[in-house]
């Protein structure tokens, strides 16, 4: 039987596959733990300095499996108390964590969207740090649907995104969006015909930076974009303190120097 979520690294670069071709890489309970499986391999593993993740067979993601759903009817209210208590030490639920452990891996995620990216396909997404999109992609934030709202770490990522009122008309209505459209509100970074391709560019550029900075770029973003001044100025002041002057940071100015290519630990 396939892996239903496939991991490969090269060149500092991790490749991590959607893999239920046959079900549009809709997610099941198994591939929700795959999920949070395969990001934690990647966040203790040093080598790693961008993640490019995708979807098999031209696809995204359509969702949550409608399998998934049925077989939790049964057993309702057991699912709601695992819902409303996560796990002693964790602030996310089992269906958000699957979601948000990738906006929380300290390297930068590039999603590269193609076909359908809906539900929680899109919200899986929208917890990467850059979304490469096909033209042709469609997405939407669909639960209203199924007469559901979005819960697996949406207010996490969209507050950064979107106007509350164009948030409110995704999420109620469930809209469909075409790429250009999509790319015009500032939910995807930008359209690619080839956006896998495009995807594997950027991470293997931003493997070639110092992992320090990059990381640290991304934590000063995620932390202080919307901080109040002194939030947002400590936190820069912390992160540069932290690398400047580190082995990384001295192996760019001296390579830079040199004129030659840096090599970083």
């Amino acid at each position: 039987m396939a892996e239903i979520l496939t991991l490969n690294v090269e060149n500092h670069v991790a490749a991590v596959t959607l893999n239920r071709p046959d079900k549009k890489n809709a997610l099941n309970f198994d591939l929700l733990d795959a999920l949070v499986e395969t990001a934690q391999t990647l966040q203790n593993n040093r080598e790693v300095r961008a993640v490019v993740l995708s979807g098999s067979d031209d696809t995204f993601s359509a969702g949550i499996d409608l399998n998934l759903l049925k077989s939790i009817l049964p057993k309702m209210a057991e699912i709601k108390e695992k819902m409303l208590n996560p796990p002693e030490g964790e602030t996310a639920n089992l269906f958000q964590k699957p979601i948000t452990i990738w906006s929380e891996l300290k390297v930068p995620v590039i999603a590269a969207i193609y076909g359908v990216c809906f539900g929680a396909g899109m919200q899986l997404a929208l917890g990467a740090d850059f979304r490469i999109a096909s033209p042709t992609a469609r997405l939407s934030i669909m639960e209203a649907k199924w007469g559901l709202i979005p819960d697996m770490g949406i207010t996490q990522s969209l507050p950064h995104l979107l106007r509350a009122d164009v948030a409110k008309e995704l999420i109620m209505t469930g809209r469909v969006l075409s790429a250009p459209e999509a790319a015009d509100l500032g939910l995807i970074t930008r359209i690619a015909d080839a956006p896998l391709e495009e995807a594997h560019r950027l991470a293997s550029e931003l493997a070639t930076r110092s992992p320090d900075a990059v990381q640290a770029s991304k934590a000063l973003v995620d932390g202080a974009w919307q901080a109040d001044a002194k939030t947002g100025l400590k936190l820069e002041a912390e992160l540069q303190a932290d690398i400047m002057g580190a082995p990384n940071q001295v192996e760019t100015v001296m390579a830079v120097m040199q004129g030659r290519t840096p090599v970083y630990k």
